[in-house]
């Protein structure tokens, strides 16, 4: 755009956007520091749409790259690129970032100008860690974005918000702190390089790749999150005000998704399949097991939560399948994650709004009183089970065809997905939406505002959208799959 490096633009507007927001001091400027992060929102998701319009389709090199020195004396480089891999994420990042700071317009009344700054800086610092080619850049990165989650949960959470806050920031950090001490054994081993590309060329011992995916798998099943390191999650979303929840689910989760595909999978492939058994265990726990505690939930924020770990499930065993269907399966599921899983927190947070409640047992018969909001909960509850023609059953199937060609009882296993996700998500609608208007505070409930309409329109368009034709979504990924493929191999599981 006007000459100027896109990736360079989409980390660094957001930032320097959430500063200026922050500069606006006191909420004597709320206002100010509204339209303000309104401006920064859009231009940072303006700036992110000529990576999808110039992107080319036909290669898997990197594309977009920026190469500046930055540490000479460890060859540490400022180096950004994306590939179908990563490309399409910063553009769900920087979408999400706008409906949040829409969606936060009149709901947040103290410290509107820390709230704004913290999704924008937060935003600036995911696309960093999507672009990022440099161990080091990556690292920071990665570590960075936990700052702006961690004010916004502890600050603007619920009652609990501070233990959620602690929970979150020390699950993921410690997580990480292995993937450190591999990127320095890399770095020896690249011959002084921590450039990332240059450790997925690197012929290293069973031994030493078997260290490595522990450390890398440490550091990222904590992000995804799976199961067992996963109690943080519903903890972090309970707590977390609507905002800091879509993000955390669209965004952040998939952060740890996508360096088993960058870093685990193309710099130990031979560990990486020797292990898969393990990867694999834990998704199809996460998928079955996962969707019977989401079934008991009573707080639906919670709920939202524990789907979201069994639908991540989905993903990482589509990835540890390897062959392409399952690895662009768990992909389209991480993007259409994003939408369904952000317009349910969404939902939940407009109920929350009017009734000060999250319990499914302080509600029904919401319909009477907001047909127009049921209708869109409706759509998402129905996506969020897998219904054909939605975002949600799309990644669903290619991963399941994908674990058929495998082992059957894989795609077994992972299709009972289909019957839990159903099972929790439509209960809970019945008991909200239909029957007759218990509470006399459900009464009182008006319909969605325009803005409300606004946001959960576009997230409806785009549930539909990919729903039924994803062909714009995969088309960017096939030749950096197949050359992952190409590099890592086939499936070697019976």
């Amino acid at each position: 755009m006007f000459g100027l490096p896109p990736l360079s633009l989409v980390i660094w507007i957001p930032i320097l956007g959430g500063l200026a927001v922050l500069a606006t001091g006191s909420d004597r400027n709320a206002p100010l520091a509204r339209w303000l992060a309104l401006i920064a929102a859009a231009l940072g998701f303006i700036v992110a749409i000529p990576l999808y319009t110039g992107f080319d389709l036909a290669t898997s090199a990197m594309q977009f790259e920026e190469l500046v020195p930055w540490i000479y004396r460890f060859n540490i480089n400022y180096h950004l690129g994306v590939d179908g891999i990563s490309m399409p994420f910063i553009l769900l990042n920087s979408f999400t970032t706008l409906l949040v700071v829409i969606a936060g317009w009149e709901v947040i009344q103290k410290k509107v100008a820390q709230y704004m700054a913290a999704f924008l800086i937060m935003s600036g610092l995911i696309n960093g860690v999507f672009a990022a080619l440099d161990a080091v850049l990556f690292y920071v990165f990665f570590e960075a974005m936990l700052i702006p989650m961690y004010l916004i949960i502890g600050v603007w959470g619920g009652p609990n918000r501070v233990y959620a806050a602690i929970k979150f920031f020390l699950y993921t950090l410690l997580g990480s702190l292995l993937m450190l001490v591999a990127f320095i054994y890399l770095y020896f081993q690249a011959g002084n390089s921590f450039e990332i590309l240059d450790y997925h060329k690197l012929a290293i011992g069973m031994n030493a790749q078997i260290l490595l995916f522990v450390a890398f798998f440490l550091a990222f099943a904590v992000k995804v999150p799976m199961w067992p390191v996963h109690t943080w999650l519903p903890d972090a979303h309970v707590e977390a005000p609507t905002g800091g929840s879509v993000v955390l689910a669209a965004i952040t989760l998939k952060v740890g998704a996508y360096g088993f595909l960058r870093f685990s999978m193309p710099i130990v492939p031979d560990a990486s399949h020797e292990l898969a058994w393990l990867v694999i265990t834990l998704s199809l726990i996460a998928v079955a097991y996962i969707g019977l505690v989401a079934l008991v939930q009573a707080d639906m924020k919670k709920l939202i939560a524990y789907s979201s770990i069994a639908h991540m499930g989905f993903v990482t065993l589509g990835f540890f399948l390897f062959n392409p269907l399952g690895i662009e399966g768990g992909l389209v599921q991480m993007i259409s994650h994003g939408f369904i899983s952000g317009a349910l927190f969404l939902c939940i947070g407009v109920m929350y709004d009017r009734l000060h409640s999250r319990q499914i047992k302080d509600y029904g018969g919401l319909a009477n009183k907001m047909p127009v909001f049921a209708a869109f909960f409706m759509l998402f509850a129905m996506a969020n089970s897998g219904l054909p023609a939605t975002s949600g059953f799309v990644g669903e199937f290619m991963v399941i065809m994908a674990a058929t060609k495998v082992n059957f009882w894989f795609a077994f296993i992972a299709a009972t997905t289909l019957i839990f996700g159903a099972a929790y998500t439509l209960w809970m609608y019945k008991r909200v939406v239909f029957g007759k208007v218990t509470n006399p505070h459900v009464e009182e409930m008006r319909d969605l505002n325009k803005r409300e309409f606004l946001i959960l329109g576009v997230l409806a368009v785009c549930v539909l959208g990919m729903g039924l034709y994803p062909k714009p979504f995969t088309d960017v990924m096939h030749a950096s799959v197949d050359n992952l493929i190409a590099h890592v191999g086939q499936s070697k599981l019976p």
